[in-house]
């Protein structure tokens, strides 16, 4: 039997093989525990979707109360600006009328005394 290893032929190439394995397994663990099963990624990825969605949410109530705030800040100024016209009015009616009064009045005075 020429051909064939002998024991200790064998038994170097039985460790060999062994120490090839025990690297390749090691490489091979090493990637297994980094891989995400899928039970992990299906509950990570609904996470991620409700969040999602929640935030979604979020922003479009936080728009919707922008938008309302807007709206009544515009409605303050017209409200504000309504009450200033107003008040100008009244102030240029309160010193107008007096005036418009006196100046009837001094007419009326006047026309008595020159008619006389």
């Amino acid at each position: 039997m020429p051909d064939e290893p002998s024991n200790g032929e064998l038994g170097r190439q039985i460790s060999t093989l062994h120490a090839l394995l025990d690297t390749r397994f090691g490489e091979l663990n090493t990637r297994l525990d980094k891989v995400v099963s899928l039970d992990v990624y299906t509950i990570q990825t609904t996470h991620v979707e409700q969040r999602l969605a929640q935030l979604q949410t979020d922003i479009q109530r936080c728009s919707d109360a922008n938008t309302e705030l807007e709206n009544d800040f515009e409605q303050y100024q017209r409200d504000e600006g309504k009450r200033r016209e107003d008040e100008r009015q009244k102030r240029l009616y309160q010193a107008v009328v007096p005036s418009l009064l006196c100046l009837v009045t001094s007419v009326i005075a006047i026309w008595a005394a020159v008619a006389r």
